[in-house]
């Protein structure tokens, strides 16, 4: 595949399953033996089916989430990624109850495509902002 046809394959899986909710797509877009390495989640998460299960636990925490590409570089096999994601906290996450607070955090992702497939992704993001914004964790502030 090209340069942008890696580009367009990622900007799909963002707007049409991160986005959509459309998880039978990610049959399609995601190879079999596909990995998600996040720092702190399970390394569980792995194939179409743990991509599907990843998604499911954000879309039930955060069900009006919106990601947002800022930027989007590519070359070779990988698609590097600077997001924005912005939502409610309506559900439970990481033993949290919902407490209905906005949220809008930024990550990098990389992603690796094989055969014109999503094959492994490597993630960033800004779980301690996210935490603070949750109130599940004091915001530290500047002394000067």
């Amino acid at each position: 595949m090209s340069i942008e046809e890696n580009k367009a394959l990622v900007s799909r899986y963002y707007e049409e399953i991160v986005n959509g909710g459309n998880s039978a797509l990610v049959d399609e877009l995601f190879a079999l033996d596909y990995v998600n390495h996040v720092p702190g989640s399970p390394e569980g998460f792995r194939g179409p089916e743990g991509e599907k299960q990843f998604d499911a636990l954000y879309r039930q925490a955060f069900p009006d989430a919106h990601l947002t590409v800022e930027d989007m570089l590519a070359e070779g096999d990988r698609v590097a990624s600077r997001l924005s994601y912005r939502g409610t906290h309506n559900g439970d996450f990481q033993g949290i109850p919902a407490t209905g607070h906005h949220f809008m955090t930024s990550g990098i992702q990389i992603v690796r495509i094989a055969d014109g497939k999503i094959a492994e992704s490597w993630s960033m993001p800004d779980t301690l902002g996210l935490l603070q914004q949750l109130g599940a964790l004091p915001v530290m502030e500047m002394v000067s």
